[in-house]
């Protein structure tokens, strides 16, 4: 192992120590189920992103059952901040490269993928390594930086939004993925699925200055994404949404995947060990009808890799 790798691993070992240990859902009793049941969540513990979502899928039915040959698919990992991998600032690179692999594989036509960054865009797409990895996988990365890619929708389900400008390719595409990391964050409290889709719309701003929670839960009934994959494998513990070093990160090992974006980001708000109504936005959307938050009502596939 080389120096920096070891150094890195040890300190993200050092502060998963220090921040104590948190609740996996892989760790929960399993139900019996049959080898042809589809489930609506799996959630995965393991120590290679490319072949946990690769395992993952397959519960859900496999790629090719949101995939069609010839369509467009936009994927939307966070890349908002210029920091490396090891910071957990943004989605894990690996994560994002299989998740394209994939797409192409079950005959995607072409594969974007793009972020609205808060950091200047290219440092983050380039730093973020996912610039390179979604290039080596044969997808395409495309800007958000400026307005003359948004269009103006209405959010007719909104209370506080009502209408927004949205990326063109959110609205062009034939298959949205999207694919958050896990995180805090000092408004929201965490960062997530539906928090996620706030790097498709233009003017964030207003969001921050109407109400975050119950805005984050407006948009989130304009389009629904077909999957949510959340990136759980090294997680930001505090001081999100961009951290401040390695010591503001956990090693958790897990991905969690559901087409129902509010169940996605329940089960992962219980895996960092927080509980459902420390983060408004979930309970907000479950009323809203968006997604359902009680995950007793799912079927869950709890795998370790």
């Amino acid at each position: 192992m080389k120096r920096r790798e070891f150094l890195r691993n040890t300190a993200v070992t050092t502060a998963a120590l220090s921040l104590g240990v948190y609740p996996n859902l892989t760790a929960m009793p399993k139900k019996s189920f049959s080898s042809s049941e589809i489930f609506d969540l799996a959630a995965i513990k393991g120590n290679d992103p490319a072949a946990m979502f690769n395992k993952a899928i397959e519960a859900l039915g496999g790629i090719k059952k949101f995939v069609k040959p010839n369509q467009t698919v936009v994927v939307k990992p966070n890349i908002g901040w210029d920091t490396g991998p090891e910071r957990a600032a943004n989605t894990n690179p690996e994560l994002v490269s299989q998740i394209v692999k994939k797409c192409y594989e079950a005959g995607a036509k072409k594969v974007y993928v793009f972020d609205h960054t808060c950091d200047e865009w290219t440092r983050c797409y380039s730093n973020s390594l996912i610039e390179k990895a979604v290039n080596d996988a044969g997808g395409t990365v495309v800007p958000g930086n400026t307005e003359r890619y948004y269009q103006d929708v209405k959010v007719p389900n909104g209370l506080r939004i009502t209408e927004a400008k949205v990326h063109e390719l959110i609205l062009e595409s034939d298959v949205f993925i999207n694919v958050p990391v896990l995180k805090s964050h000092g408004g929201a409290t965490l960062t997530i699925g539906m928090k996620n889709l706030m790097g498709i719309v233009w003017d964030r701003r207003f969001w921050h200055r109407n109400d975050l929670h119950q805005c984050i839960a407006d948009f989130s009934t304009f389009r629904k994404p077909d999957l949510t994959v959340v990136d759980a494998y090294n997680v930001m513990k505090r001081n999100g949404p961009r951290g401040v070093s390695v010591d503001d990160v956990v090693s958790l090992n897990s991905q969690i995947i559901s087409t129902d974006m509010v169940a996605a980001d329940a089960a992962a708000t219980k895996l960092f060990g927080l509980e459902l109504n420390d983060v408004k936005y979930i309970g907000i959307a479950d009323k809203m009808g968006v997604g359902t938050s009680d995950l007793s009502k799912l079927s869950i596939n709890r795998m370790k890799l």
